[in-house]
């Protein structure tokens, strides 16, 4: 819009100052021609007649001078006044002689050329021209003024006709002049954007992902030559995505695959080692203490594989919600309870059905598992699980559930990473007790619940992770009428 503004803008500006142009230099043309003529037959009439004058002149013969210039014009439309110091007369007996002004009369008696000045007052224009007589008198021979002056008065109602008549037609012709250099702007304005709105649509459907989107190309200008380039781009573009989406895909099959074959020899290790548990007290202590840690070795690797076998089907998009109704309170003790942390994780949840969700049941244990495994490794105790409803401004219903430690908190830096895979806040640390996996997988399991979960610092000390649950139930059933 504002392109079609400015074009129009442009177009209009262009052909007012053409008009405008055209009438100020016919003006000028129609008052100079004007002009000239009267100077020039004023000089002529003031030398033909200035040789007659007697020198020095009385009031009389100024008078009669002046009128014989005036009879120069055979209209009558000359006003003539002739000055010798202080004494002057007019062609017309008692003419005040208004239009004659002190810059005029000061110029003329201060230089022996022609001067003359355009003078407006009350509703009419006037030509006022003012010149010295050169008359070189017998008796002072060698002085080139005789100190005689003329001013000529004319008025300009003829020329100021010519000048309306000029603006009219000006007028007449500048207004079909400037709606058609308007339309012409507006066609091209519409020709110029309407490959850039194509070009703007294309762009965005490469940004929402349509990578197959092209251009028509059409002639061989500069748009001409833009719309290739987007096109070859786009073409690139879409050639690299699917090549990296072929190399995820791979990737994800080999983790997937790898993490699969070797389910199979670790159960048998864990099986193994279970056994050398067993036994590891009646063995020599060396041997026991590299029994033990083969078997916890084995456990972690055993979890580790679990995991990325879980982050593999969340990758793939193979994870499915199994839904069901039950109290999140009673889910979240049996969470702690399974794994014997009753006694260290401090638990504020409400009465027994005071807050029921349709969830999936072993997707919620493992992601508050892992959040309260994660505070119990990185932070310090106590730690708190509190459960609770919730509901804000157009979010709805929903459950609140929040792991808090005690510890020195999660580092600034680290905050945004919290729930990457495999993320490592210190980098010369190599391995941890965790898979790297555990607050991924938990995000993971809450965002396919619809829900959001959120890692801060609590101001008083700690680390404190959030989870937001939507709160579904099920339908109630309605009974037909028999």
């Amino acid at each position: 819009m504002r392109l079609v503004v400015a074009f129009a803008l442009v177009a209009a500006l262009t052909a007012t100052t053409t008009g405008a142009l055209t009438f100020r230099e016919a003006r000028t043309g129609v008052l100079q021609q004007s002009q000239d003529a009267v100077i020039k037959l004023l000089r002529t009439q003031v030398s033909r007649l200035a040789s007659g004058l007697a020198f020095p002149p009385g009031r009389a013969e100024l008078r009669r001078f002046a009128a014989d210039v005036a009879k120069g014009e055979p209209s009558g439309t000359w006003r003539v006044l002739a000055a010798y110091r202080e004494l002057s007369a007019t062609s017309v007996p008692d003419d005040p002689f208004e239009e004659l002004t002190p810059a005029l009369r000061e110029a003329v008696g201060s230089s022996p050329a022609t001067v003359f000045q355009r003078v407006t007052s009350a509703d009419h224009t006037s030509l006022v021209v003012g010149m010295s007589v050169i008359y070189i008198a017998p008796a002072e021979a060698g002085r080139p003024v005789s100190g005689v002056r003329v001013f000529l008065t004319v008025p300009q109602t003829t020329e100021l006709a010519y000048v309306d008549a000029l603006v009219e037609a000006v007028w007449r012709a500048a207004v079909p002049a400037l709606l058609l250099a308007v339309l012409l702007a507006l066609l091209a304005a519409r020709g110029v954007l309407r490959p850039v709105r194509a070009l703007r649509s294309a762009t965005r459907n490469i940004a929402e992902g349509r990578l197959d989107t092209r251009l028509a190309v059409n002639g061989s200008d500069e748009l001409a030559e833009l719309s290739h380039t987007f096109n070859e781009t786009a073409a690139a573009l879409e050639e690299s995505v699917a090549e990296l989406r072929g190399m995820e895909v791979r990737a994800r099959r080999f983790a997937a695959d790898v993490s699969h074959e070797l389910r199979t020899p670790l159960a048998a290790m864990a099986a193994v080692t279970d056994v050398l548990d067993e036994e590891a007290a009646r063995l020599d202590p060396d041997t026991a203490t590299a029994v033990r840690l083969i078997s916890e070795e084995t456990v972690k690797l055993a979890r580790l594989v679990d995991d990325l076998m879980e982050i593999s089907r969340f990758d793939a998009g193979a994870a499915v919600l199994h839904l069901d109704e039950i109290d999140l309170a009673e889910s979240l003790r049996r969470t702690l309870a399974s794994r014997a942390w009753t006694d260290t994780v401090e638990a504020r949840l409400p009465e027994p059905d005071a807050l029921r969700g349709r969830v999936d049941p072993r997707r919620l244990d493992v992601a508050v598992a892992n959040l309260v495994g994660n505070a119990l490794r990185h932070g310090a105790q106590p730690v708190l699980v509190r459960l609770y409803e919730d509901e804000g401004p157009g979010a709805g219903r929903r459950a609140v559930i929040e792991v808090l430690d005690s510890g020195p908190g999660i580092p600034a830096g680290v905050l945004p990473h919290v729930f990457e895979r495999f993320y490592k806040s210190d980098t010369a640390r190599t391995r941890t007790e965790g898979s790297g996996l555990g607050l991924a997988i938990a995000e993971e399991n809450i965002r396919i619940h619809g829900g959001t979960v959120r890692a801060a610092n609590r101001p008083e000390g700690g680390a404190v992770f959030t989870v937001e649950l939507p709160l579904r139930r099920d339908e109630p059933q309605r009974e037909g009428r028999s």
